[in-house]
């Protein structure tokens, strides 16, 4: 069964919502220069308030180690998410799972993405859109994922109810991850736009079951 991660949650009726609708993951946002950021207490409210059995992910962007140990300290975070430059040592050193995003366009070797962070739990592959790290609504080329990847695909970018199950079915990826395609405005989910995306989700892996 695909596992289905819905990031940028930044209110508690949000995180709930999800999670009353089967979301595996919520994501946090600790990127400041996102309309999504969460600040450490926000963050610490929205993880207290998160049922059990759903798995907590923290964003950060080219973060210094010191403010990502900051939120480790404050928020229960169960999964590290890098969408930065970051390097497999620095990903590595803070004693969680990680995954490692990589803004894919033509020409990103995401072979060799593989073996550098093979480490990491999974890639999280989004849109290259100049200037952004994520969160931007855009697509990519499916078709430029290779079948042959050493670790687990979480596919991003652009996704939303009227294209996931086109992309579960092309990619076959261990996991979605979606945002503005669950948006009713930037950083405020909407819960119908949550159900019906997670819905074509599961009604897809039972079509390809």
């Amino acid at each position: 069964m695909t596992r289905i991660k819905i990031c940028g949650i930044t209110r508690i009726e949000d995180a709930l919502a999800a999670a009353r609708s089967g979301a595996d993951a919520l994501g946090l946002v600790f990127y400041e220069k996102s309309p999504r950021h969460v600040s450490v207490q926000l963050a610490a409210q929205l993880a207290a308030a998160v049922p059990p059995f759903v798995t907590l992910v923290g964003l950060f962007v080219n973060a210094s180690a010191e403010s990502v140990r900051a939120v480790l300290q404050a928020v229960p975070l169960d999964v590290l998410q890098f969408h930065g430059e970051e390097a497999p040592a620095f990903c590595a050193q803070f004693g969680r799972p990680y995954l490692k995003a990589i803004r894919v366009k033509a020409g990103v070797d995401l072979v060799q993405c593989a073996a550098d962070y093979g480490h990491a739990q999974g890639l999280l592959l989004d849109a290259y859109v100049e200037g952004t790290h994520g969160g931007t609504g855009e697509a990519f080329d499916w078709a430029l994922i290779p079948h042959n990847l050493a670790l687990p695909v979480i596919l991003s970018g652009g996704l939303h109810a009227g294209n996931v199950a086109a992309g579960v079915k092309q990619v076959r990826p261990w996991a979605v991850d979606v945002s503005s395609g669950v948006e009713a405005g930037k950083g405020i989910k909407d819960a119908a736009k949550i159900a019906a995306f997670i819905n074509e989700v599961k009604q897809t892996d039972v079509q390809l079951s």
